[in-house]
């Protein structure tokens, strides 16, 4: 059986693969195989920690008329309604929200819905409670 290698004989491709074997798969959940010398060294005493989020706004395309803290804790709701209570009035939101384990204070906003109203989207419960939804949407 030929190995497909014209250049070396099997035992040095099996030597050159374990050589860079570190390279290619990298750092995994069983432990890393990179040598120590390729990963990032610490920050030292006096100096912060490296952090993938600079200080500030976390998101760059925030839609108009919503700001990064808007569009997050709408996401947050959405999180805990999925799209099989939808559409559903106040009492249906409520359990599912319950069904996914939402925090107790997304679950109190949800009991501050009007009855009687039948909700499409995440959107409209958002604008009923009393938060602004984007402008535009493109």
């Amino acid at each position: 059986m030929e190995r497909g290698s014209s250049k070396h004989a099997p035992r040095v491709d099996d030597q050159m693969s374990q050589e860079v074997s570190g390279l290619v798969q990298g750092p995994g959940t069983g432990g890393s195989r990179v040598e120590e010398f390729r990963e990032a060294e610490p920050a030292g005493e006096d100096q912060p920690g490296a952090t993938t989020a600079p200080a500030g706004d976390l998101r760059t395309g925030t839609p108009q008329g919503m700001t990064s803290q808007d569009v997050e804790a709408r996401s947050r709701l959405g999180r805990f309604i999925t799209m099989t209570a939808l559409p559903g009035d106040r009492l249906a939101l409520i359990a599912n929200a319950r069904e996914n384990e939402a925090p107790d204070d997304l679950v109190a906003a949800l009991e501050r819905l009007p009855e009687g109203t039948r909700y499409q989207t995440i959107s409209e419960v958002w604008a009923a409670l009393g938060h602004r939804n984007e402008t535009t949407r493109w």
